[in-house]
């Protein structure tokens, strides 16, 4: 699995529990196998070079737009309270 190098390191921790969160699992490592599932698509452990890329997109692009839309919320959530 790759991972993208953060620009503040110490953020990793809790950029995986906002993946988890927006995914619905306990587990970010479980992030992309669940959203895959609910969109139907056949992602597994492993080799997966049967995926079309538009598929593969779809659920990495669910993930990243799902945790953008998260933060902007948050950070609106913060705004509004001051």
């Amino acid at each position: 699995m790759s991972r993208r190098k953060l620009l503040v390191p110490e953020s990793r921790a809790a950029m995986d529990q906002l993946k988890a969160k927006v995914s619905g699992t306990q587990d970010p490592k479980q992030a992309k196998y669940e959203i895959a599932k609910e969109q139907g698509i056949p992602l597994q452990r492993g080799y997966n070079g049967k995926l079309t890329s538009e598929q593969a997109g779809k659920v990495g692009g669910r993930i990243g737009g799902n945790m953008v839309k998260e933060l902007v919320r948050m950070a609106q959530e913060n705004l509004n309270k001051k």
